[in-house]
């Protein structure tokens, strides 16, 4: 099976419907929310069930409106999968420098957000737990690289710049893959999926990465490496519950290890861990304040695609098999049962759709998602290799979350691809200099244009 075509994608854009709802002006911008309708199905039937699919627009005002009506777009991708459109509560960092030339239109990937969302509670509306698969199977990288097109084509857009963050990245490059017609030009941060094997490739070197970051971590806060092993100790002997009255777990809480995969939040780790512990009359407990913080942590209530989806987002053909789990063996450091056990990245485990409430309704769900083969192509290593469209990428030496090989691997594949590769940034490099990261590789990608 073949990705989408243009003809495929134009056809399904006729019948989009485009709605704006409502226009604000605040804090130094303007915004529209835009509306519309597009085939659920994009490629196998595009006249069928449609499903709304929100994007806000955001303009400066130092752009009067006249103007701001001449300014190209550029459509911002967020990482995932499962993570709605940033909601911005003025222009700064990337968004401050995108703002003085573009109109930024912040998608709701759908799934997400506004976008038709996806949770325990709207799932079950598409019957049995094979229909839902049959429906979740509509909402990877290349059912929201057809939505986008559609929605270029409902604004009356011609190509126009798309920028990519994390998951936002892997989308950019089926869009490069299967619509590179719509593109002006790319920008990448911490998104260079690996273009072909399986997900146990990511996995081996994603734990890899979050082991050293552990260690590093762990040189950084000595004292905190005892209070994890004491906290998984604790677990282990004690009951304790997190505030939606859910048994912590050592499995579970091994999740804080999230912080560990950025530069602005890394530290935030060390004062989660330092409200650990309170005294109490049956001796040490686990605080409340702590209790609620890593409940906040490692529920997937917000975004539960994420976890349903996040192994398909390397599925291309075979099934994925609980990778993680399965490659975890090889990493015997992060067992929970581990004397000293190491904190987790993103990974995402069986046992998650057991201990959250959010996603425990959906295991059946999961399992068969897991289960599933046949997966399409997300990439089209062919085309990618022709590719004339200028792309400029950030990768980070050190992202645990996005392989630095693995991403220089894919670099390589992609005719024309500029990469500038950085170890001053994590994965959240655009929360750290996004303003500097945007004009850089933005200029890159004009240096090629001339």
């Amino acid at each position: 099976m073949t990705g989408p075509g243009a003809a495929d994608l134009l056809e399904a854009d006729s019948r989009v419907r485009h709605t704006i709802k409502a226009r604000h002006e605040f804090r130094g911008m303007r915004t529209a929310e835009h509306y519309f309708e597009v085939p659920l199905d994009h490629f196998g039937d595009p006249s069928g069930e449609t499903i709304t699919v929100f994007a806000r627009e955001y303009v400066s005002t130092d752009h009067s409106p006249e103007q701001a009506a001449q300014l190209p777009w550029l459509m911002y991708l967020q990482g995932g999968p499962g993570g709605r459109g940033t909601r911005l509560p003025a222009l700064a960092g990337w968004s401050k420098a995108a703002a003085q030339d573009f109109r930024i239109l912040m998608l709701d990937q759908r799934g997400t957000g506004l976008s038709s969302p996806i949770d325990r509670n709207t799932l079950p509306l598409r019957g049995n737990d094979a229909g839902q698969v049959e429906y979740l199977s509509c909402f990877r990288a290349d059912s929201i690289v057809a939505d986008a097109e559609a929605v270029r084509h409902a604004l009356g857009s011609g190509p126009w710049t798309v920028y990519g963050q994390s998951y936002g990245g892997f989308c950019a490059l089926s869009y490069l893959s299967f619509a590179p017609e719509g593109l002006r030009e790319v920008l990448v941060t911490g998104g260079l999926a690996p273009l072909t094997g399986p997900a146990d490739r990511v996995y081996q070197a994603t734990f890899r990465r979050v082991a050293a970051r552990n260690a590093e971590y762990f040189g950084w806060y000595p004292e905190d490496r005892e209070t994890v092993t004491r906290i998984a100790r604790h677990l282990r002997e004690t009951e304790e519950f997190l505030p939606d009255g859910v048994r912590l777990t050592v499995e579970r809480f091994q999740m804080v290890g999230s912080f560990l995969g950025g530069n602005t939040r890394v530290d935030a780790l060390h004062h989660l861990l330092e409200d650990a512990f309170v005294g109490t009359s049956d001796g040490h407990r686990l605080s409340d304040a702590f209790l609620e913080q890593v409940r906040g942590l490692v529920s997937r209530s917000a975004n539960p695609l994420y976890a349903l989806m996040h192994e398909s987002i390397y599925a291309q053909g075979m099934s994925t098999g609980w990778a993680a789990r399965r490659v975890r063996r090889d990493f015997p450091a992060f067992h929970p049962d581990a004397a000293e056990p190491l904190l987790t990245g993103e990974m995402v485990y069986p046992w998650y759709f057991e201990e959250d409430p959010a996603l425990r309704p959906l295991r059946n769900v999961a399992r068969l998602l897991a289960e599933k083969s046949g997966w399409p192509p997300l990439y089209d290593p062919e085309r990618l290799a022709r590719n004339t469209v200028p792309v400029a990428a950030a990768v980070y030496t050190d992202d645990i979350y996005v392989d630095q090989e693995l991403s220089l691997e894919t670099a390589a594949a992609v005719r024309g691809l500029q990469v500038w590769e950085s170890a001053d940034f994590h994965h959240d490099g655009i929360a750290d200099d996004g303003e500097g990261i945007f004009a850089r590789l933005l200029g890159m990608t004009r240096s090629v244009r001339g």
